[in-house]
């Protein structure tokens, strides 16, 4: 129902430990989506979104047909690069977007409330539908 993304699992090798470090250290800490939490609690699904620095103007909810899209963007404050004193930058800027299958949750009566740097979705299940059962005239 939801796509889960596994841990990155890495092995240490003391002959690569400073290539993995110079790699790690100036290319591997780009924000490459947010992560997110999801919680069964019987009647409904809870799921954190970590969104740290977003502004909750900057974050969009949108469902089409099953599909809950979350995105985010950050804006980049304009500055004049002969002025910039930086000599290196983690903080990113630009649109992180997941999309989640909702097919089981009641997409009405999703609530969302951001606080602290984290989205909050409560969405409740659909209700379980007993199959009908007919009978059939035999001729």
């Amino acid at each position: 129902m939801f796509a889960l993304t596994p841990f990155e699992r890495k092995s240490f090798d003391l002959f690569n430990a400073f290539h993995d470090f110079e790699n790690d250290f100036f290319t591997g800490t780009a924000l490459k989506g947010f992560k997110t939490d999801l919680r069964d609690e019987g009647d409904k699904y809870v799921m954190e979104a970590e969104l740290p620095g977003f502004e909750k103007e900057d974050i969009s909810l949108d469902i089409t047909g099953n599909t809950l899209t979350l995105s985010a963007q950050h804006n980049e404050e304009k500055q004049d690069k002969e002025n910039s004193k930086y000599v290196y930058r983690e903080r990113t800027y630009g649109s992180y977007q997941r999309s989640f299958d909702i097919s089981a949750i009641d997409a009405d009566k999703i609530e969302a409330e951001y606080k602290n740097g984290i989205l909050y979705l409560a969405m409740p299940k659909k209700e379980a539908r007993q199959p009908e059962t007919k009978r059939l005239e035999i001729k």
